[in-house]
């Protein structure tokens, strides 16, 4: 087999790739994937035929494979959400709260609730999130940080940020 030279298609990729996402950290995450995939699917390029299409298309394929995977991890999000596990559901206000806490617990960035699940529900360790999510550890212990001050910002309203401290002079005149 030949060797493909991709360099030249690269440029046209991201700008497609930023077309598709709108935005950069996506886009570039887009590029890598589709890259992979023609990789692991070089071989399936004819000879003769234009790289920069045959790049495109897996790019677009790609990318509409990665948007039905999110609506149907949303869905599965959701359904999850909606069920009742076999327990028995609380009443009162006490029913009321445990479900501003869930719905909470849910509106957390996925990696945040990911993370935070792991330890605080599975119980594991850093270490062992980190290896689940392929992640650093400190990686995981900012996200849960992160998951924590969400939650306790719900909980207790945002914290009130202090006022700015005035600055004086020492040698001259504050004229304020």
């Amino acid at each position: 087999m030949t060797r493909l030279d991709i360099e030249p298609c690269l440029g046209a990729l991201r700008r497609y790739a930023r077309v598709l996402t709108r935005a950069g950290q996506e886009a570039d995450d887009l590029v890598q994937g589709a890259l992979l995939r023609a990789y692991e699917r070089r071989a399936t390029f004819r000879e003769g035929a234009d790289l920069r299409v045959w790049l495109m298309t897996i790019l677009h394929n790609h990318f509409i494979d990665t948007l039905r995977a999110r609506k149907s991890a949303l869905a599965r999000e959701q359904a999850w959400a909606e069920t009742t596990p076999g327990f028995v559901l609380p009443e009162g206000e006490h029913a009321a709260r445990l479900a501003q806490l869930r719905r909470a617990f849910l509106a957390l960035p996925a990696d945040q609730r990911e993370a935070l699940h792991l330890m605080a529900v599975e119980g594991l360790s850093v270490a062992e999130v980190a290896a689940v999510l392929a992640i650093p550890a400190g990686t995981v212990m900012s996200r849960v940080a992160r998951a924590r001050a969400a939650l306790r910002d719900f909980e207790n309203g945002p914290a009130e940020k202090p006022e700015p401290t005035r600055l004086r002079l020492v040698r001259g005149h504050d004229d304020t």
